[in-house]
């Protein structure tokens, strides 16, 4: 199993982002995914989860309305697409799945699968 994560980079607040992840080794069609972001010295945080049939969705509230998750089973594959970014969005970002099928808090602890992260850096 692995998963490998691309798209990050630097833009400016304001700007856009739209990271992507494969999932390979396993299909992904009958798993929750989720997308976690985490900075030097603080705890990896939940950003974005969604259902595995695509149809529930979660956000921290505070990327709601900025940030969408999305995935496409047939190509393995979850995105995360980042608007109006702003500098707290700087960290690497992290795209993860569980070894259960479904999760239930949507916290990082749940998932076991995790890619290599990507850092996105958002200047002012």
């Amino acid at each position: 199993v692995q998963l490998v994560e691309s798209g990050g980079g630097s833009v400016q607040a304001g700007g856009s982002v739209r990271l992507s992840c494969v999932f390979s080794g396993r299909s992904i069609s009958s798993y929750d995914m989720g997308w976690f972001r985490q900075v030097p010295g603080k705890a990896r945080e939940t950003v974005a989860a969604i259902s595995w049939t695509g149809d529930s969705t979660y956000y921290k509230d505070s990327v709601k309305g900025r940030f969408t998750i999305s995935r496409d089973n047939a190509k393995n594959m979850v995105y995360l697409q980042m608007n109006s970014l702003k500098p707290e969005d700087t960290a690497v970002y992290y795209c993860a799945a569980p070894t259960f099928p479904v999760v239930a808090d949507r916290e990082p602890s749940e998932f076991d699968y995790w890619g290599q992260g990507t850092q996105v850096t958002v200047s002012s």
